[in-house]
């Protein structure tokens, strides 16, 4: 029997690597004819791949001729972080979209802004269709509107101050004062509804989440059918969001 053969390995992705684990050890930087002497690669190219990785931003140039990490490679690690963080919760909202037969969301409110960072569904347990994005529709989905309540004061006033209350169907609240009424008073609280506010058909229940000092939201949607379930599924939202809100502060 022929012997397995081993994976394709691209010589120059793994000659760049190489380089860049080089680069990260000198942090007041290190020039070319060094770092390739470290790296046992030729000089000509060491130069080749380091002036590529400035070009792309994962290396940068110092004045001195000397070669230091560059910002793209901060941006990968900040990224790679969130990733992380992810992962720990996408079990529990799989679970929850399981146990719901619902589609589960989180969102986090991040320079200013209401953003989706992740969507667990199935076949059985479609999204909402986000026709509109929710950073231009906090005002009617309860994810949005769970974090606005919670924001402070001048936070929210903000917010509210960039984004209009666009008219997505005709339950949708359009008003400022009412908007920030129904806020207060909320009958659910801390979780919030969107009784077909974002999209006919669908109704919302969301409640907040953190990670470290970061306000989010995870909530769930459900055909307006189920309407009478949500009490029911707000029960079962405020543990698993103390679940995630655990996982979310944890330290990596």
């Amino acid at each position: 029997m022929a012997e397995q053969a081993g994976p394709t390995l691209i010589t120059s992705v793994q000659r760049a690597m190489r380089l860049l684990e080089a680069v990260s050890a000198h942090e007041n930087g290190a020039p070319a004819k060094q770092l390739a002497r470290e790296t046992g690669l030729p000089l000509a190219t060491a130069y080749h791949l380091l002036r590529t990785l400035v070009h792309d931003g994962y290396v940068r140039k110092l004045d001195d001729g000397g070669f230091v990490l560059g910002d793209k490679l901060q941006t990968l690690k900040t990224t790679g972080r969130a990733q992380a963080l992810l992962s720990r919760v996408r079990p529990t909202l799989g679970a929850l979209r399981d146990e719901l037969a619902s589609a589960a969301y989180l969102t986090f409110y991040e320079d200013g802004e209401i953003r989706v960072a992740e969507i667990v569904d199935g076949p059985g347990t479609p999204r909402v269709d986000l026709w509109v994005g929710f950073e231009d529709a906090g005002h009617a989905t309860a994810l949005g509107k769970t974090v606005l309540r919670e924001l402070d004061e001048e936070a929210r006033k903000d917010y509210l101050s960039r984004h209009q209350l666009a008219d997505l169907t005709p339950r949708t609240i359009t008003s400022l004062p009412e908007l920030l009424r129904r806020l207060e008073a909320e009958p659910m609280a801390p979780a919030v509804t969107d009784l077909e506010e974002y999209a006919l058909g669908t109704v919302c229940v969301a409640v907040p989440v953190y990670s470290g000092d970061t306000l989010g939201s995870l909530g769930v949607s459900l055909p307006v059918n189920r309407f009478s379930r949500l009490q029911e599924v707000r029960e079962r939202l405020l543990p698993t969001a103390s679940r995630v809100t655990r996982s979310l502060s944890l330290t990596i």
